[in-house]
């Protein structure tokens, strides 16, 4: 009914929806219970995943998730969150302009609902479905654990008339459910601080936090989401909102990427039941191609960021495939090209998706809800991204040459990469390593270690001054690869590269970029693990010993890259580092050991340290290095490579899809991003050598 039939009907279409709204009934009788939380506070880690940092954030997750359910619904489009100091510690406020927790007395608990909310596991709105069609929170568990695992909460509830309140410490309501103050709207207001006598002592992360909000902003368009952090007296505040949904979560994803055309915004609605009879399961997808060769497909089922994907990515990728192999067997161009059938890594080359499905019944793998279990969904996505983007190609040609362009390139790369990887393969059963590499005597890969060692000058050093039980010595020469730029036939046929890879002896794969693809049922998952081997790496210290300038820093941050992309597991593994030379060296009259300083920080103190042994700062001689090459054997190991005496730099992978990003912006071709980088963080640039 169109709104002009509904006014000829005597209604208009506000008062109909209000009408609809007032029919879905949101008070004590929506609320489903099933009783117990004590027993939250002695296995915490059973419902939040963890006591850490991570479990720390789901609380915050699970109060916001709360919110989210009510904008799904169609009864919020504001939130706001706030990170401030307060009596116990941190507190952490979501404030929503939803319905409110009803107050009202339950009829079979006989106290108001909003206290059998947060005080009862398996008591909400999610289990009626009344109350929520599609919820997040499906467990029921959310906002009674927070409270549980709090040192204090207080939750406000506007419903007018009124506005109600009630405070709980570790579970357990302080006041009765009271009458504040009178209002004319709704929301609910949660506040609480953690028990950090049951959760590990740690603060709130804004960064992480807010990354989850924006997220949720590009899942739910035409939410505002605002984050305002006013802990330590100073401020910091933004706001997340997105109109174009799912296609502006792709264009933040390939924000420093050259991208091939605008997102493709694939929707539509299913039912679990092939008569139509089942429950409705709502689809969107959004898909952006850019010229780089990783896959980064990222899914969400009810918000719910499904880490190890599940049956709607596999209905995605199983319609991908079948879609871009029929438009291939109908293009005369493109056949004459690659004439085969595309691999699954062919058409993931490049590929940045976002699949969201929303489902009243889903069924997860595990309380951490990682994996979709649902088989009837993975048809569902299946047949309609297929149908959609059929006809999105049909009226759209010229994205589909340049998309077939993509795909059949890099199939022809991928045919290429094999034959390259075989000849490796072959080198490496052959024993051979290669000539640059000076090995160390033991064979256990946990006591060796690789030092990478830019230019032949710090090399020579390096293997004089090593322990040769236990340091292999590296040296890389001439200008290295920037694998960001090239493709994986030509990262594996490089010169610079095949002595790295021959050294450590695992293999090599191309990674994509944090992609839920990489999911252990996933067959391109197994490919990889085959072609790289961790069990194989035949050191755990892989050390980057470069110059503390530029051209030393760009060394890092190739092989960085290189590491990144195609072996990220032993960055994963933690076995990458960054040496750290020193950059001065102080001597002179009564100072028996040399006095090195590692930082300019450090400098100052180094340099008073000297002089209180000298007597005398004239008397101090200062050396700059510039380079490892300028240190002798003996320096070199006192400094840089004595595991008793040296500092190494460690590297972590905490954020893979930011990790993408930054690579992309950092070594990929777009010239302004990386220029803004610069001029925003220039400031903090160190031991410039001008």
């Amino acid at each position: 009914m169109n709104e002009e039939e509904m006014k000829i009907a005597g209604h208009t279409a506000e008062e109909l929806e209000n009408e609809l709204k007032a029919s879905v009934q949101y008070d004590s009788s929506g609320i489903t219970v099933l009783k117990g939380l004590e027993a939250v506070r002695q296995r915490p880690g059973m419902y939040i995943g963890s006591t850490g940092i991570d479990g720390l954030h789901h609380l915050v997750y699970e109060v916001l998730d709360n919110a989210i359910d009510e904008a799904m619904a169609g009864f919020c489009n504001d939130i706001h969150v706030y990170f401030e100091d307060g009596e116990y510690g941190e507190v952490c406020t979501v404030e929503d302009n939803g319905r409110g927790i009803p107050v009202d007395i339950h009829p079979g608990e006989g106290k108001s609902a909003l206290e059998v909310v947060l005080t009862q596991l398996h008591a909400g709105g999610k289990f009626d479905h009344n109350a929520y069609k599609v919820s997040g929170g499906l467990h029921g568990v959310g906002v009674s654990c927070v409270n549980a695992l709090s040192e204090w909460m207080q939750v406000v509830v506007h419903r007018a008339p009124h506005i109600y309140r009630q405070i709980y410490s570790k579970g357990i309501p302080q006041t009765e459910v009271e009458i504040i103050g009178d209002t004319d709207r709704t929301g609910t207001i949660v506040s609480f601080t953690p028990d950090f006598t049951v959760m590990e002592p740690n603060s709130f992360d804004y960064d992480t936090l807010s990354k989850r909000f924006r997220e949720l902003s590009y899942l739910n368009k035409g939410i505002s989401i605002t984050v305002t952090d006013k802990r330590g007296g100073e401020e910091k505040k933004e706001s997340f909102h997105a109109d174009g949904g799912l296609a502006s979560y792709v264009k933040y994803l390939n924000e420093y990427k050259t991208v091939l055309s605008d997102p493709i915004s694939l929707e539509g609605e299913g039912t679990t039941e092939k008569n139509g009879a089942g429950d409705p399961v709502s689809v969107e997808v959004a898909i952006q191609y850019n010229d780089k060769f990783d896959e980064k497909v990222v899914t969400f089922v009810n918000n719910i960021n499904t880490r190890e994907g599940g049956t709607h990515l596999s209905g995605f990728k199983a319609a991908l495939s079948r879609c871009f192999n029929n438009q291939l067997k109908n293009s005369q161009k493109y056949m004459k090209i690659y004439s085969g059938s595309l691999d699954s890594k062919d058409i993931a080359e490049g590929l940045t998706a976002v699949i969201s499905v929303k489902i009243p019944n889903p069924q997860f793998e595990g309380q951490t809800k990682m994996k979709l279990g649902n088989s009837s969904v993975k048809g569902i996505v299946d047949s309609l991204v297929y149908e959609k983007l059929t006809n999105f190609f049909d009226e759209f040609p010229e994205v589909l040459d340049k998309l077939l362009n993509k795909v059949t390139q890099a199939a022809l790369g991928r045919v290429a990469a094999q034959k390259a990887r075989d000849n490796i393969r072959k080198k490496n059963e052959g024993g051979g390593l290669p000539g640059k590499l000076a090995d160390c005597s033991m064979h256990d890969p946990e006591k060796c270690e690789l030092f990478i060692v830019e230019g032949d000058s710090a090399g020579g050093s390096a293997k004089s001054g090593r322990d040769r039980n236990f340091q292999a010595i590296l040296s890389l020469w001439g200008k290295m690869l920037n694998v960001e730029k090239a493709q994986e036939a030509k990262v594996l046929n490089n010169e610079k590269l095949l002595p790295v890879i021959q050294s450590i002896g695992a293999g090599i794969t191309r990674y994509n970029a944090g992609s839920q693809s990489e999911s252990e049922e996933d067959e391109d998952k197994k490919k990889e693990e085959k072609l790289f081997d961790l069990g194989k790496v035949r050191y755990h210290k892989i050390i980057i010993m470069a110059d503390a300038d530029v051209d030393g820093s760009h060394i890092r941050t190739l092989l960085l890259t290189f590491f990144y992309r195609y072996m990220r597991p032993i960055i994963e593994a933690g076995y990458v580092y960054f040496a750290m030379p020193p950059l001065y060296k102080f001597s002179g009259p009564r100072i028996s050991k040399p006095i090195y300083a590692y930082t300019e920080e450090e400098r100052p103190e180094r340099l008073a340290e000297a002089v209180a042994l000298t007597g005398d700062v004239n008397k101090v001689s200062v050396q700059r290095y510039k380079g490892l090459g300028e240190m002798n054997p003996d320096q070199l190991w006192e400094t840089t490579m004595n595991p008793e005496t040296r500092m190494l730099g460690k590297v972590h992978l905490a954020d893979a899809e930011e990790a993408d990003r930054v690579f992309s912006m950092l070594m990929g071709e777009e010239v302004e991003p990386r220029r803004e980088f610069i001029e925003q963080n220039a400031t903090y640039a160190q031991n410039l050598d001008i």
